[in-house]
């Protein structure tokens, strides 16, 4: 999965896709203008037609994680809903963004946050997720992520297996997670295990290293955290998306392929280049060649391809970004401020 550089595909990044095959696209601030241009660019990414449909990912979290500009909904952070303590008003609030995702024509949305805010000093985290009770992030996060899967959108739960503890952002350092396997196990991971049993779609991975679980690695490169926490212990077989491979955490502490290898091998099933192109070319590169000589790779890059194509194929069926009314109107049709004023109206 990679990046677009602007508002509009360019002839050498169309070329690239086509040679590659990437199999999807994430969308930040700087490639949304206007919901029209978002359409035209959501249908070109879509006509690319690369084997599979594309994922059209994006962060829509709510709160300070949102991409979408006015007229889209500004949609609260995670900490203000689980505030209003209404499970039914999450649900609504989850179905509410994914018809505006869905509306343009995006279809995966990295969200909800299963993070569990148990450090205070964490400055990154914060009230992007739910609660700081592991039991309370659960139930909130289960409400919205349901409604943003009935709205039609593929829900991604983040950052396995949590990073609400950390004192570091791992876009711009290593965060290290010194507690023991039973806090762990007792705070951080509940959310992500009722995912696993709920059957999330896709999970993404922290860039954070616990050295409870592998004193080497961060999450994203371990094999111990990926296939032996995730896919065996807690029976997970949706896709794993890693966080941006471009981050600090990981491209300051290991080569490029280095990075891209352990990624495959710990068992992530895409790969995010978020924003140089050139870099997902060099990996997918050198990913194939290895593939193709050891099994072992191989057989992972396999289970991957069965893992995405199964999620492409109950989700992507077809383009819905709406072409035959102004998308403007269908917005306001929407409503969808009544929801913002019913939790702030009162203040």
């Amino acid at each position: 999965m990679v990046g677009v550089n602007a508002t509009e595909l360019s002839a050498e990044e169309c070329l690239v896709f086509d040679e590659v095959g990437i199999g999807g696209f994430i969308l930040f601030k700087h490639n949304l203008s206007d919901p029209e241009q978002i359409v035209a660019l959501c249908r070109s990414l879509w006509d690319l037609k690369i084997d599979h449909p594309p994922f059209i990912a994006i962060d829509e979290e709510g709160g300070r994680v949102h991409r979408l500009p006015a007229p889209f909904t500004h949609f609260p952070p995670a900490a203000v809903i689980e505030g209003r303590n209404d499970p039914a008003l999450a649900y609504r609030l989850g179905k509410a963004t994914a018809e505006e995702l869905r509306l343009v024509g995006i279809n995966l949305n990295f969200a909800p946050v299963l993070d569990v805010n148990s450090n205070p000093q964490n400055p990154v985290i914060s009230d992007r997720s739910f609660a700081a009770d592991p039991v309370k992030v659960i139930k909130f996060s289960e409400k919205w992520t349901q409604g943003l899967r009935d709205g039609g959108i593929i829900p991604c739960g983040k950052h396995f297996p949590g990073h609400g503890n950390t004192d570091k952002d791992s876009h711009l350092d290593l965060p290290v997670v010194d507690r023991s396997l039973e806090e762990l196990t007792a705070v951080e991971l509940p959310p992500f295990a009722h995912a696993c049993r709920n059957k999330m779609e896709a999970l993404m991975t922290a860039h954070v290293l616990y050295r409870a679980l592998d004193a080497e690695l961060v999450a994203t490169l371990s094999h111990p955290i990926i296939t032996g926490l995730l896919r065996q212990q807690l029976g997970y077989d949706g896709v794993v998306f890693s966080d941006d491979m471009e981050m600090k955490a990981i491209s300051d502490n290991y080569g490029d392929q280095e990075a891209a290898d352990l990624c495959a091998r710990a068992g992530v099933d895409v790969l995010l280049y978020g924003h140089e192109l050139a870099k997902a070319r060099n990996a997918f590169e050198f990913l194939a060649s290895e593939a193709a000589r050891d099994a072992a790779l191989r057989g992972q890059v396999e289970n991957s391809y069965r893992r995405i194509a199964n999620l492409k194929g109950r989700f992507l069926k077809t383009f819905t970004g709406i072409t035959d009314e102004p998308v403007r109107a269908r917005l306001i049709r929407f409503g969808h401020q009544r929801l913002i004023e019913a939790i702030y109206g009162n203040r």
